[in-house]
């Protein structure tokens, strides 16, 4: 008899319940996502859920990494800022929802502190197909493949400094 759990599950429909108790904090599938990290550096490129303002860039993938796993595993009770902020590496739509000059910047600032090239990005469906934004510093990868979305069968593929979408 868990309190936190209990409280947790009775805010959501009743259908969604097993899933949320497997993904809550030490609970098995957090578990299993905690190996994956929220950003990762590849190279040239960062791949990241939804993407990296200058401000998360100076926290550094080391410590956001460690953050979010400790969460996932239960170590820590409180989840980390870069997972809950709307603007963190997991929520933001700064870069994948038609960036604007200030937001490329943004992205160059970004790109610059981490020494890459390129961001990859998830998080907002773009059922068009892999499209890139300011002038390719910007990947966006979510093409909405579930069926509920429609997208088409894409990927990136990044081989040195050639980047090219796969499939149609």
């Amino acid at each position: 008899d868990d309190p936190a759990l209990e409280r947790a599950l009775a805010e959501v429909p009743e259908q969604a319940r097993p899933r949320l108790a497997g993904f809550l904090p030490g609970r098995h599938w957090a578990k299993q996502i905690a190996d994956h990290p929220v950003m990762l550096i590849v190279g040239s490129s960062v791949f990241v859920h939804a993407g990296i303002l200058p401000s998360w860039t100076k926290i550094g993938p080391e410590t956001i990494n460690a953050e979010a796993e400790a969460w996932l595993l239960g170590e820590r009770e409180q989840p980390p800022e870069a997972i809950v902020d709307p603007e963190g590496p997991v929520w933001t739509r700064t870069y994948s929802a038609n960036p604007d000059a200030a937001a490329c910047a943004q992205l160059s600032e970004a790109l610059e502190i981490l020494g890459v090239e390129r961001m990859v990005v998830g998080h907002t469906v773009h059922t068009e197909g892999v499209s890139s934004a300011c002038e390719g510093k910007v990947w966006m990868i979510d093409v909405g493949l579930a069926k509920y979305y429609g997208g088409p069968t894409q990927a990136l593929e990044i081989r040195g400094d050639a980047v090219s979408v796969l499939g149609g």
